[in-house]
């Protein structure tokens, strides 16, 4: 490993609030899979496969805040998540509020995508605007910012998710019914955890070939 200057935050971030949760050094701020998630040469390198007990976890909880990170592919087809006011040990998708989806849409195996599915989407609720990635071993900036039940998603300054996930499944986040078929959500599954107010920022485990740096939270909460 080469010795690397720890992340600092810009002035306008400490002006803002913001806190470093991964300077580059130590996942001091994360519990879970610590094994497939690692930090080398500044980086968290990241090697989980799918399954709940392949994520990180924060290990504070939030409610509302602006979660920024940037995010690197290094081979094609490279699939993860941001699981967003999540338990541990969930799929985050449906049991957290939601899922925001990290993917190489553009690679020629995602070509039966669904509208749901690609990056920065609202996994199964809110589909993103879909954006052409940079290419392999490029890094790109995101930004994921939730205020009640608002979600923003901006990548590389280009907002692809604006949208209320209650008003997008018009306050059924489980079937009425009490099937498993939700006729109000875009993928037609129950999201229980949909109306979580707090939880957990995780990234989801999909397999290798990514890295994260710069990861910083600001918690909303605490300006109120």
């Amino acid at each position: 490993m080469t010795p690397v200057e720890p992340y600092v935050l810009s002035d306008e971030e400490k002006k803002q609030g913001f806190e470093l949760l991964f300077d580059g050094t130590n996942l001091d701020n994360f519990v879970g899979n610590k094994v497939g998630y690692v930090p080398i040469n500044g980086c968290i390198n990241v090697t989980a496969n799918y399954g709940n007990e392949s994520n990180l976890y924060t290990k504070k909880e939030y409610r509302d805040f602006v979660f920024r990170f940037e995010f690197c592919f290094l081979r094609p087809g490279v699939n993860n998540g941001v699981g967003i006011r999540t338990p541990m040990g969930v799929d985050a998708a449906y049991d957290g509020m939601c899922e925001v989806q990290i993917l190489d849409h553009d690679d020629p195996i995602y070509a039966g995508l669904r509208e749901y599915q690609v990056h920065g989407s609202v996994y199964g609720v809110i589909p993103a605007k879909r954006i052409k990635h940079k290419p392999l071993g490029e890094w790109s900036e995101e930004e994921i910012r939730v205020q009640g039940n608002h979600i923003t998603v901006t990548v590389n300054g280009e907002v692809i998710v604006d949208g209320d996930i209650k008003e997008a499944c018009k306050g059924h986040n489980v079937a009425p019914d009490g099937s498993n078929n939700n006729p109000y959500t875009v993928d037609h599954h129950n999201h229980p955890g949909m109306f979580n107010k707090t939880g957990h920022i995780g990234f989801l485990g999909h397999g290798a070939g990514l890295k994260f740096r710069a990861v910083r939270v600001l918690d909303l909460t605490k300006k109120k």
